[in-house]
């Protein structure tokens, strides 16, 4: 259980490295999480600094995800659905960086590139909705919902529905959710607003 603790640790660790904040402060920009919904994830990079910027963040999130799946499968794939808590805490580290005041991103690029080498099938289907749902309404974190709901269903079945695995892929989906409480407020609030004006 000692190692799983600290495949645990390590995650969070990693996740805790914000490549938006790094990246901003060395080209000597302002901090991403000083405009907007104050978040440092790619969305935010997108609408501050442009697209190239944005994929590059996207990339190096999926890039560290996929590094940790690795060396997490690799040290506790006996551990069976003990696995999937290590994506949890990765994103934990993600949104809530001990690095970078406790203020980081929302996880979700995260989320895909740890699924992406534990459940391949699921990550591509989860890309998949979000390009089809955000093809539909144009909304960026709906879409996001959709696309982490998939990839939560995904490593639940891909561990046959154990209660440890379905526990850590509720747990993330959750964490996601929350991540994105002020997109939702300002959605409702945005709506509420319209509702006034017909």
């Amino acid at each position: 259980m000692l190692k799983v603790i600290l495949i645990y640790l390590l995650a969070y660790l990693a996740g805790s490295v914000n490549f938006a904040v790094l990246f901003f402060k060395l080209a000597g920009r302002e901090d991403p999480r000083s405009s907007f919904s104050g978040n440092a994830g790619t969305t935010n990079v997108y609408r501050q600094a442009g697209m190239l910027w944005a994929l590059l963040i996207l990339t190096l999130d999926i890039g560290r995800a996929i590094a940790v799946a690795a060396v997490a499968r690799h040290c506790i794939a006996a551990e069976g659905g003990w696995l999937i808590w290590t994506g949890f805490f990765l994103i934990l580290g993600n949104s809530f960086p001990c690095f970078h005041g406790f203020r980081g991103g929302k996880g979700v690029a995260s989320y895909l590139g740890f699924t992406a080498l534990i459940v391949p099938c699921a990550a591509l289907l989860a890309a998949m909705a979000w390009v089809l749902v955000y093809g539909v309404i144009r909304i960026p974190f709906v879409a996001s919902f959709f696309m982490v709901a998939v990839l939560s269903i995904g490593q639940s079945r891909a561990f046959q529905w154990a209660t440890v695995a379905i526990a850590a892929a509720a747990a993330t989906f959750v964490l996601i959710i929350f991540n994105h409480r002020f997109n939702i407020r300002q959605y409702l609030k945005d709506r509420r607003f319209h509702a006034k004006e017909q």
